[in-house]
């Protein structure tokens, strides 16, 4: 029923989904680019348009009362970005722990103009061994899906070069509010 939910929601809004699910059951999903708030309605209606089982991660107020059970229901994970606490180390260990795991990350950790990604998304997926899989919505084209999948390599400019091709023809709700696809690790 949620494939058919993600459909009409999509159709709705004049959306379409592009590529096909991707083969693997776990992955990081980099969702990109990330500058509205309806980035997480129509990442959702696509997750449940492909069938997809997903959790994500967000900002820590979206769990409180009384919307909070709802989000998780929706596979959120709640992320207090003022406390460190082994982020990387814990999603890592979610992909050991479950046969299938899909984990998106906003690269960019914010809806707001950043002058690089947080480097959260790539560590996890070298901890947890598994591959990124580009996200996308499209807003100039009203078009959402996936692109390839990438392994990480010890080279993490090569890989990012990879991502930065993918992502630069991909337009946010508000473009003025994508920055560069570059990791501080790489600046």
């Amino acid at each position: 029923m949620l494939k058919w939910i993600g459909k009409l929601y999509l159709a709705l809004f004049g959306w379409k989904s592009e590529g096909g699910r991707p083969i693997e059951s776990h992955f990081v999903l980099i969702a990109a680019p990330h500058t509205s708030n309806w980035d997480l309605p129509h990442m959702i209606a696509l997750a449940w348009a492909y069938e997809l089982k997903i959790h994500w991660m967000g900002k820590h107020v979206l769990f409180n009362w009384p919307h909070g059970p709802f989000f998780r229901w929706l596979g959120g994970i709640s992320i207090h970005r003022a406390t460190a606490n082994n982020r990387v180390q814990q999603m890592a260990g979610e992909f050991k722990a479950k046969a299938s795991f899909v984990l998106i990350v906003p690269a960019e950790g914010t809806r707001s103009y950043t002058a690089h990604w947080k480097s959260g998304f790539y560590h996890i997926a070298r901890l947890a061994e598994v591959p990124i899989v580009m996200g996308y919505l499209d807003f100039a084209r009203k078009r959402g899906g996936f692109g390839p999948a990438i392994e990480t390599t010890d080279n993490m400019r090569a890989d990012m070069d990879q991502i930065r091709a993918f992502y630069s023809d991909k337009t946010g709700k508000n473009p003025d509010r994508f920055g560069p696809v570059l990791l501080k690790e790489e600046m």
